[in-house]
């Protein structure tokens, strides 16, 4: 088959991420295909900043992040073997998976 398969990883917990990919890269190399990765991406981190009180006290603010985790994964010279291993693979509910052939 001699094709490249770009997997990438995006959720908002780096444990969930860094867990899927582990798995990932573990069941591709099983079936004897050659993995570049888990490369990571830059974070993307958005900031919202609220007013405390709407009243009285104009000058307290309070700021929360909300910060998502990106993982790339590069697959080279797979089977069938590897992409039936890649479709019966379970991950947890919380990470994105986008497969690019």
């Amino acid at each position: 088959m001699n094709q490249k398969i770009r997997i990438k990883l995006k959720s908002y917990d780096h444990n969930l991420v860094d867990k899927s990919a582990e798995k990932i890269v573990k069941t591709v190399k099983s079936t004897g295909a050659v993995v570049s990765g888990p490369i990571p991406l830059p974070t993307h981190r958005r900031i919202f900043t609220v007013l405390k009180s709407t009243f009285v006290n104009k000058k307290a603010h309070e700021q929360f992040q909300l910060s998502s985790y990106k993982r790339l994964i590069d697959i080279y010279s797979s089977t069938a073997k590897t992409i039936d291993a890649l479709m019966k693979l379970e991950l947890p509910s919380g990470v994105e998976v986008e497969i690019k052939v």
